[in-house]
């Protein structure tokens, strides 16, 4: 039973990271919801979309190994987030002086690269707080607070671009939520220095490895997000096909963004309870995205399509992250993260340039492949419900 003090301490430094999350996703959602008109006014191709997305989700997941196992090694968790914040958050208004679509691509994998510098180490951060208080609370508590600003981010670029038809006015004006997201990251690291006394038990599974669940764990996910399509590309078909103007792209994006906070919060209640459950619901609402989005040309079938990817960002965002507490052991929760980030990034980016290529080839096989892996991940799925251990 945690002391009133010790469940207070803990929504404190989930709520403090939660602004800080805010704040830099009003940054960097704000840009990521427009990047494939973007580079489409630049003369990019739909491939270069996808390889540009992909390669960024690749080097944005898969460096996460290493910083994941660098913040292990070091215990230097604070630290390591700092750095990454700030690369990731700088990026961002840099890309109001790209004149070339090259130079927008560098940014765009830039920020993605200091994303994935601060994430195992915040995730392993964020985790020691929420023992407290459940993973899955403690993790969809903060994804819903950070949704606010992935909510506000693609309005306040969509209201920019409306007023000044301006991409590079609209990234410029995200440097004024980077600045506050580093401002808010420094007050909570100096309000809890020492990460690791914010864990008060352990809940663990594994007592002190990385076993076949993991593993297995992590390849259903790999599956499931392989097949998943990039909003980039989702947006460039919209863009291609003038079905919506650029400013609603933007304010779709939003939309996808509401959805993910509000599912976060109701999915990670409930994974406190059903735990890894409830993950055989994702490619069930994978499946008919790049149906709605790809096939029909309607309003309708266009934010159907938002929703239902919204949606699986809310289990992306909470229960993926949080099912890692639950299997490993704190000693071991860095690198974990670490593992688990940088093969969903592989899977991101052989997903996103496989999209991407098909989308110019054609539609049917695009609808195919990802169809096609969500039925194999409900195959792993059954693998894993197997295991027994975390269910």
């Amino acid at each position: 039973m945690q002391s009133k003090i010790e469940v207070r301490k803990a929504f404190k430094v989930v709520i403090f990271l939660g602004l800080v999350s805010l704040f830099a996703d009003i940054t960097y959602e704000g840009a990521r919801g427009v990047i494939g008109p973007f580079l489409f006014t630049l003369g990019a191709s739909a491939t270069i979309v996808g390889l540009v997305s992909g390669l960024g989700e690749l080097i944005g997941y898969g460096f996460r190994l290493i910083s994941g196992y660098v913040a292990d090694k070091t215990k230097r968790y604070w630290a390591i987030t700092i750095v990454g914040y700030f690369i990731n958050l700088i990026a961002v208004p840099l890309l109001a002086f790209a004149g070339s679509w090259e130079i927008a691509s560098v940014l765009i994998v830039a920020e993605r690269f200091g994303k994935a510098i601060r994430t195992p180490a915040r995730d392993t951060i964020l985790s020691y707080a929420s023992s407290s208080i459940g993973y899955g609370k403690g993790f969809g508590l903060h994804e819903a607070i950070d949704q606010i600003g992935a909510i506000v981010g693609p309005l306040l670029v969509a209201g920019v671009i409306y007023s000044s038809k301006s991409y590079s006015l609209a990234f410029l004006s995200l440097g004024i939520p980077a600045v506050l997201s580093l401002l808010m990251l420094f007050i909570t690291m100096a309000s809890y220095p020492d990460s690791k006394t914010l864990e008060t038990r352990s809940t663990s599974l594994s007592n002190d490895k990385l076993d076949k669940t993991f593993y297995l764990y992590l390849l259903f996910i790999m599956l499931t997000v392989c097949g998943y399509p990039h909003f980039q590309i989702i947006s460039y078909h919209f863009k291609k096909i003038q079905i919506v103007s650029d400013e609603v792209i933007s304010t779709l994006f939003a939309v996808a963004m509401a959805v993910d906070a509000v599912v976060g919060l109701i999915i990670g209640s409930l994974f406190d309870k059903f735990r890894l459950r409830i993950l055989f619901l994702v490619p069930f609402f994978v499946i008919p995205i790049s149906i709605f989005a790809f096939v029909w040309e309607s309003l309708i079938t266009v934010v159907i399509s938002v929703v239902l990817w919204g949606i699986v960002m809310g289990f992306h965002e909470t229960v993926m992250k949080s099912a890692i507490a639950v299997i490993v052991p704190m000693e071991k929760r860095g690198l974990a993260y670490g593992i688990f980030h940088s093969l969903f990034g592989v899977a991101w980016f052989v997903g996103g340039l496989a999209i991407g290529r098909l989308y110019e080839i054609s539609i049917f096989y695009l609808i195919v492949f990802s169809v096609g892996l969500q039925a194999l991940s409900l195959i792993c799925f059954v693998w894993l419900k197997r295991a027994g251990k975390i269910f």
